[in-house]
């Protein structure tokens, strides 16, 4: 009979905070991810994976957070090797691409069929961080989650029944000897700028244009730059910081906006680009320092892109409906997160769709098939990118002999905000959605336009609910909090695919979520304007009694 995995190892000297693995891979407070929690996840992941014979290799990456500010423990360095460690210690021979994108460790590993790993927090603070897995097929998915989490457990129990002297780590949980780490592999980061600038074959496409990029932590920064200059622009550096900067591209508040306003026009710019600190989310402003969020970049980009098939979100704005309605385009929407993107385009490959493309709210680009650039084809990437978007409203812009602002100013004039309150507790959200979300989790929608409610259900049924009470009371939630004192009219639908969005008879849309990888809860909106796009959000988030804290006093206690 197997012995229960004790809670302490003996070596430690207190209680470890154990990362749970997911999808995002692993997220956590800097001071929680000690060596020691790295390295059982790292080992448990790699013991589910079937290298093919002579292939032990893997690809490990990291972005640029050097030190937690608030206990000065080494972050993304420290992390890295021990994500090294455990991949030596695994068998395998580490390819070390050094500090580069996410999408560029991705497409270096999944080219060679390798799997990858990058050390990143992506855009949460700097007191935290994570560690974002790859297998040789690309992202981790849902469906991989229990096979890992299984193995990690096992790999914990191994770690955990070493002795003191046999245990690598110390008391703290820290590597009690630095290891080796090989020298940087440069392949993965030249490749990811031929990726870009390889197709116009030393022409300059961007030749003339003023590009501002705000540079800030990111760890695409300097690549970024390359691949502008390669492609014919000026690019002007701005904002260049040695200490960790979190932007979150769905986060984007006035005081940023101001930020890039005074860059972007201090330089007469034609637009100013910079992504989050892994390079995986693009942010775009143009030359008047209207920052364009990433709805809006995905429309510009797919059509750039000759896309015929586009996976997006529930919360993305319905101005991608209106913009290909009878362009001949398949849109599918899906619950929030990457792995349904790439299950969404998975399936649509499958079906024989081409061009296959999504994106996410935040930016982030994701291609299924190959795409053409300059006619030339681009490999498949089925993971977030911040650099094709960047690039492709770029060149379309150029092309269109358009300024940026024109380009966007095309689109179906609908507006969107997203904004987000810290110090949510996970369980306060779920408390909070069970007062809008039925009891009945195969309802996908309720229409209650109409005299009766009509229930669209996950596997795509449609019928009239059997009891009405439910949904009108979940409305009835929404109208009180959002109410026609503020705007609204009364909720004509309300969808439950992934947390509650909610369609008024105002033409407004909220849509309410718990953040996946934070104590934090989201808010999306879309509406006619901007100004009221960013009034119903700056209602819901104001501290402390804007909606959302109303809602969470009211209906949770």
């Amino acid at each position: 009979m197997s012995q229960p995995t004790p809670h302490r190892p003996s070596f430690l000297l207190a209680d470890p905070v154990e990362l749970r693995f997911g999808t995002s891979g692993l997220r956590g407070l800097v001071r929680d991810m000690t060596d020691l929690e790295v390295y059982i996840n790292v080992r448990g992941f790699l013991a589910t994976l079937s290298p093919a014979p002579g292939a032990r290799e893997v690809a490990v990456a990291r972005d640029l957070r050097d030190r937690c500010p608030d206990s000065g423990i080494e972050s993304s360095p420290r992390i890295a090797r021990a994500v090294m460690k455990a991949a030596a210690d695994a068998g395998y021979a580490v390819v070390n691409l050094g500090t580069v994108p996410t999408p560029a460790l991705a497409a270096y590993a999944m080219s060679r069929k390798l799997p990858g790993i990058m050390v990143t927090g992506s855009h949460i603070p700097a007191d935290r961080n994570g560690v974002k897995f790859y297998k040789a097929t690309g992202e981790v998915l849902k469906s991989d989650e229990a096979s890992i989490l299984a193995s990690v457990r096992a790999t914990r129990a191994e770690v955990y029944c070493l002795d003191a002297a046999a245990s690598p780590f110390g008391p703290d949980g820290q590597l009690k000897a630095e290891p080796a780490v090989p020298a940087v592999d440069e392949t993965g980061a030249r490749e990811y700028v031929a990726r870009f600038v390889s197709p116009f074959k030393g022409a300059a496409p961007l030749a003339g244009l003023e590009v501002v990029l705000y540079q800030h932590s990111s760890v695409a920064r300097d690549l970024l730059q390359e691949i502008l200059q390669g492609l014919g622009a000026e690019v002007i550096p701005e904002g260049r910081v040695e200490t960790f900067v979190p932007v979150d591209t769905e986060d984007v508040m006035p005081e940023d906006e101001a930020r890039y306003l005074d860059m972007v026009t201090r330089h007469g710019g034609y637009a100013l680009v910079s992504t989050d600190g892994d390079g995986d989310r693009p942010l775009i402003v143009d030359e008047a320092g209207h920052f364009h969020r990433g709805d809006a970049v995905g429309i510009v980009t797919a059509r750039f892109l000759g896309a015929r098939f586009a996976a997006i979100p529930v919360s993305a704005y319905d101005a991608i409906d209106l913009a290909f309605e009878g362009k001949g385009v398949t849109l599918e929407r899906t619950r929030i997160g990457s792995p349904w993107v790439i299950d969404a385009m998975t399936a649509a490959v499958a079906a024989g769709h081409a061009p296959v493309v999504g994106w996410e709210a935040n930016g982030g680009f994701l291609t299924g098939t190959e795409v053409t650039l300059n006619g030339a084809p681009l490999s498949p990437l089925p993971t977030r990118d911040a650099a094709l978007p960047i690039v492709s409203v770029l060149l379309a812009g150029a092309k269109a002999r358009q300024r940026l602002s024109d380009l966007f100013g095309h689109l179906p004039a609908r507006a969107t905000r997203a904004g987000l309150l810290d110090h949510f507790a996970p369980e306060r959200s779920q408390a909070l959605l069970a007062h809008v979300k039925p009891k009945d989790a195969t309802v996908a929608e309720a229409d209650l336009e109409g005299s009766q409610v009509i229930l669209r259900y996950n596997d795509g049924r449609t019928e009239p609910a059997a009891d009405e009470a439910p949904y009108r009371t979940i409305a009835g939630v929404f109208e009180r909090f959002f109410g026609p004192e503020h705007g609204f009219g009364r909720v004509l639908r309300v969808n439950f695919v992934d947390g509650v969005r909610a369609w008024f008879e105002s033409r407004d849309i909220v849509h309410l979520r718990p953040s996946g990888n934070a104590p934090q809860f989201r808010i999306y909106t879309v509406a006619d304007s901007q100004s009221r796009a960013d009034e119903v959000v700056e209602d819901a988030i104001r501290e402390p009694d804007g909606t959302l804290r109303r809602m969470e006093r009211e209906l949770v206690g």
